[in-house]
């Protein structure tokens, strides 16, 4: 029913990634499969049949993260089909998320980490330690994406000012400042890079072990190897390289405003989440310190 005029909207219009799109896409089949075993038109679809689409997701054990994406991506997909004079009412309207378990976010111990990179750095390389120390150190220096590290270009990097240009979401861009340090290991990696003769040369930054642009199970590869060796923590992403940056920053006194262009978000909100870590690691040291506690 007009899916892929709404998802050709996000494309073309909205400028989303493929990976949101694809996840925009499932979100719609799945209601649209779930519509015809149903025995239920489009148009027939009420409130109380979304409501009852939406509990058998629940009851089927998904989490209620998983539900509340696919409550939004419906809700923007009827929003559309109504705007443009597709269907003529909007039965999502009543439809809430579901109330979410607030979690704070995943970190590693900084000082563990910083000592990691130190000790890596110092010892002697081979071509892929090397680009694994890059990535380690970008993603905690920065505090970029994933999918923001994948993108970047050799000649993204201005090392002159020190800053790398990034392609965040939704095509926008931001610089983002490197140490000097960091700078001066990018030169050596980039010369390497072009020391390994590689068949093809491509622009990308990131490369795999024969020379094609890096992906993203890649990337959690290297990371999960690497944090592995200084936490015992089941989760081990690259965003927990991206968490424990902006921890690290509003620990030592940067502003919430700077933090939050730093990381590329939209609004405060996303950026405001940081300050309950460190509410909870001043409660931790207060316990430990405080004689009374």
């Amino acid at each position: 029913m007009y899916k892929d005029r709404f998802i050709n909207y996000l494309q073309f219009e909205k400028r989303y990634s493929e990976h949101t799109l694809l996840a925009y896409e499932k979100e719609i089949q799945q209601l649209l499969d779930f519509m015809e075993k149903e025995g239920c038109a489009f148009s027939d679809a009420d409130y109380r049949f979304l409501r009852y689409y939406f509990s058998s997701l629940k009851e089927s054990g998904l989490e209620a993260s998983t539900v509340n994406r696919a409550i939004s991506s419906i809700k923007s997909y009827y929003k559309f089909l109504q705007r443009e004079g597709l269907h003529s009412a909007n039965p999502m309207g009543l439809i809430k998320a579901l109330k979410m378990p607030k979690k704070l976010p995943t970190v590693v111990e900084k000082d563990k980490l910083v000592n990691l990179l130190e000790t890596l750095e110092k010892q002697e390389q081979s071509f892929m330690d090397l680009r694994d120390f890059i990535v380690l150190e970008l993603l905690f220096g920065t505090g970029i994406r994933l999918a923001e590290l994948l993108k970047i270009k050799d000649i993204d990097v201005d090392f002159y000012n020190k800053k790398i240009l990034i392609f965040g979401k939704r095509s926008k861009e931001r610089f983002v400042p490197i140490h000097a340090n960091l700078a001066a290991e990018l030169k050596r990696y980039m010369l390497e890079k072009k020391q390994q003769g590689f068949q093809n040369i491509i622009p990308e930054l990131i490369v795999s072990k024969v020379g094609k642009p890096a992906y993203p199970k890649l990337i959690y590869k290297i990371v999960t190897r690497y944090l592995g060796l200084i936490t015992s923590q089941q989760k081990r992403s690259p965003h927990v390289l991206r968490h424990t940056f902006a921890t690290a920053l509003l620990d030592n006194g940067a502003d919430l405003n700077a933090i939050k262009e730093l990381l590329g978000h939209a609004g405060l909100s996303a950026t405001q989440v940081y300050t309950h870590n460190s509410a909870e690691r001043l409660k931790s040291i207060y316990k430990q310190a405080h004689p009374k506690a």
